[in-house]
């Protein structure tokens, strides 16, 4: 292997490394974790679904959330609901028909009850369509957790619980915490309802 990719590999684990510790020595971080957890669980409490989406890598995030809880996270058990706005069919018609901007509020309109829940994940915080689809949420009755990088966001000031991971000069660092903070929610979720799946 070259040199040069030995010193690249060290240095971008090193980076990653040093903004996940940074995320991971707030408290009001953990907090912001906790207290989205504690939405979500209250919503599927009460006979409510989990709703996610984001564009690209968030997408990606999104639907590997559902997936978990509607698929299996760690052990067997029920499926949880939960739904990731994915739909090729629908986002090519709305976008096509309605502009892109629309992909998500216009799905959110035809399903998205009052105790629903919505996750919003945008690394910068400011995509229109992530945003549209916080706002349409809110007219629904919804709660919405929005997961984000920089603190401040205009996403940020439409939902209930805001968990900005930090700011970065790239998307991907932010999308490396975006992943574990989604696994935490998900074994939140998890250990509430099935806390015999877990022995800690």
């Amino acid at each position: 292997m070259p040199h040069t990719f030995d010193s690249l590999i060290a240095n971008t684990l090193a980076d990653a490394g040093n903004y996940l510790q940074r995320f991971a020595s707030e408290q009001s971080k953990q907090n912001t974790v906790a207290r989205a957890a504690q939405l979500m669980i209250s919503t599927l409490q009460q006979g409510g679904s989990i709703y996610s989406c984001g564009n690209g890598g968030s997408m990606s995030d999104a639907m590997h959330f559902a997936e978990e809880l509607t698929g299996r996270y760690r052990d067997d058990r029920a499926p949880l609901s939960a739904t990731a706005i994915s739909d090729s069919g629908h986002i090519s018609c709305v976008a096509n028909d309605f502009g892109y901007e629309h992909v998500f509020s216009r799905y959110l309109q035809a399903r998205g009850r009052r105790g629903d829940c919505l996750l919003a994940i945008s690394t910068s915080g400011r995509s229109a369509n992530v945003i549209r689809a916080a706002e349409q949420a809110r007219l629904n009755g919804m709660v919405v957790v929005s997961l984000t990088g920089a603190p401040g966001s205009p996403l940020a000031s439409l939902v209930d619980v805001d968990i900005s991971t930090g700011p970065s000069d790239y998307a991907d660092r932010i999308q490396e915490v975006h992943i574990k903070v989604i696994h935490i929610l998900i074994e939140l979720i998890e250990r509430s309802f099935y806390p015999e799946n877990y022995s800690g």
